[in-house]
């Protein structure tokens, strides 16, 4: 009985850091999932997800399949959710608190948000997009980059408005 309740206490922090980052995970996937609205509605809007496709798959962008790029768009949508939910649980230790949001600090939560949104534009655009086919690169790199900015921007949106709904149940 005793080792029963040492157990559940020492693993009660553990389960609620692997909810928080699978939720977070989810927040990200679902924030994925919106900012294919955008990607859609622009001239070209999904090739940054034909770009990291390429770079992955060691080969160019012209040669990926559209549901090869969505995977790899989808996938990274919910590793910057985790990326998110690490940011925003190291945050919260530093951060004063503020206003309470869906179980997050409101403003360890626009750190958060803003760390990740920062860092899949700045990766994507300074890190992948240089080391795809070279085509892309040197005629549309500026254009791509906008795209990609408009697109993480509506990412970093939908990840600010899902992410403490989906963290209040933890």
């Amino acid at each position: 009985m005793l080792v029963d309740i040492v157990l559940e206490v020492a693993t009660t922090p553990r389960v609620a850091l692997l909810a928080r980052l699978a939720l977070g995970a989810l927040a990200g996937l679902v924030a994925a999932v919106v900012m294919d609205v955008p990607m859609g509605r622009q001239e070209g809007g999904f090739t940054p997800a034909y770009v990291a496709a390429s770079v992955l798959r060691r080969t160019t962008p012209d040669e990926v399949s559209f549901r090869d790029a969505n995977v790899v768009h989808h996938g990274a949508g919910l590793l910057a959710g985790v990326l998110y939910a690490v940011v925003l649980t190291a945050s919260e230790s530093v951060v004063p608190p503020v206003w309470s949001l869906g179980g997050v600090d409101l403003l360890a939560h626009l750190v958060a948000v803003g760390v990740v949104v920062g860092f899949i534009y700045g990766f994507f655009a300074y890190l992948v997009l240089p080391r795809a086919g070279r085509r892309i690169y040197e005629e549309q790199s500026t254009a791509v980059r906008g795209q990609w900015l408009r697109s993480s921007l509506v990412f970093g949106a939908a990840l600010a408005v899902v992410a403490p709904f989906l963290l209040a149940f933890v």
